[in-house]
């Protein structure tokens, strides 16, 4: 009984991954369910090895900063430590952060919102005592700023940029003479038809 209720378990878990497989290669049914979480293939591929906070900062037509999020209230921490603004992927959402804080503070006339990335490797936020037990090196994190947007005080968007890994990624593969090489030579295996869609008003369509 024990030897088939063992057989049974491990078909069912290869069975289980098999199906998972497929379903990735094939990008068919990945999102389909909750549950295709624990067996498709890809769940931390898109992780990165930097950690990404973003700042809110209004310019006032004086020259003079301000830091408006989070609020003088304080900030929202849904989930752990983190601000609700960190949350934000494209960062859009800040400047509704940064309007509500305007509404509701004291305040010169305000010219510029700028949404501002600030990176760093994700190896710094390991504690002090690991640090010293993996690391020779002094613990001396560096931190790179990168505007992401650019708005105006009744909150119009100016300007905006690519994120700071998109932007770097795209400086690492024009800088790799074997990519530019490749990018000449190789069709990609989809084309956007991004003109027809936009011109239609429908949904982007992929052709081989």
């Amino acid at each position: 009984m024990k030897r088939w209720l063992a057989s049974l378990f491990i078909g069912g878990y290869l069975s289980a991954l098999g199906v998972g497989l497929v379903s990735h290669t094939m990008e068919w049914g990945t999102g389909r369910h909750p549950a295709m979480y624990y067996i498709v293939w890809d769940m931390f591929c898109g992780w990165t090895s930097w950690d990404v906070r973003l700042e809110v900062i209004g310019e006032g037509v004086s020259g003079k900063y301000y830091s408006l999020a989070p609020g003088p209230w304080g900030g929202i921490n849904t989930h752990g430590r983190l601000d609700r603004r960190d949350y934000d992927v494209g960062g859009l959402a800040c400047c509704r952060i940064a309007l509500n804080t305007l509404k509701h503070t004291s305040h010169e006339e305000i010219a510029r919102i700028f949404v501002v990335e600030r990176a760093w490797n994700k190896k710094y936020n390991i504690p002090d005592h690991l640090w010293e037990e993996r690391f020779e090196e002094p613990r001396d994190p560096h931190y790179y700023h990168k505007i992401y947007h650019v708005i105006s005080g009744e909150g119009v968007l100016l300007s905006s940029q690519p994120n700071w890994l998109t932007h770097y990624t795209s400086v690492a593969q024009n800088a790799d003479p074997r990519l530019q090489s490749q990018m000449r030579t190789r069709q990609p295996f989809y084309l956007l038809d991004m003109a027809a869609a936009n011109n239609s008003g429908q949904e982007l369509s992929s052709q081989p």
